[in-house]
């Protein structure tokens, strides 16, 4: 769907895709850290998934054309993206607590 959005190839659509989740996504659980409720990273991790599922739920899926939630694809499209972004949230989450505990992040 990203390729599509972007008139480009599915590779390409893939790396796009990548590169949103792990700098823009990732960066921005950094800078965001501390402003998102729960008590550990893996929370916090969740949390964001969450928001970010439902920032693209909300204005991705219907700029796609695939309706508000993606429901043109049928149930199981906004089902499978929140368990996807529920995983995504908590590998970030222990990937960035990791990160931290190395000092690295303040």
């Amino acid at each position: 769907m990203l390729a599509t959005m972007m008139g480009t190839s599915i590779v390409v659509g893939w790396i796009a895709h990548f590169m949103i989740g792990t700098l823009a996504w990732g960066g921005g659980f950094a800078i965001l850290y501390s402003a998102i409720p729960g008590n550990t990273a893996v929370i916090k991790g969740i949390v964001f998934g969450i928001a970010a599922w439902l920032g693209m739920m909300i204005v991705i899926m219907p700029m796609a054309g695939a309706g508000l939630f993606g429901m043109s694809f049928g149930i199981m499209a906004p089902v499978m993206t929140l368990v996807l972004h529920l995983i995504f949230g908590a590998v970030l989450g222990k990937v960035y607590a990791a990160y931290s505990a190395t000092g690295h992040v303040a």
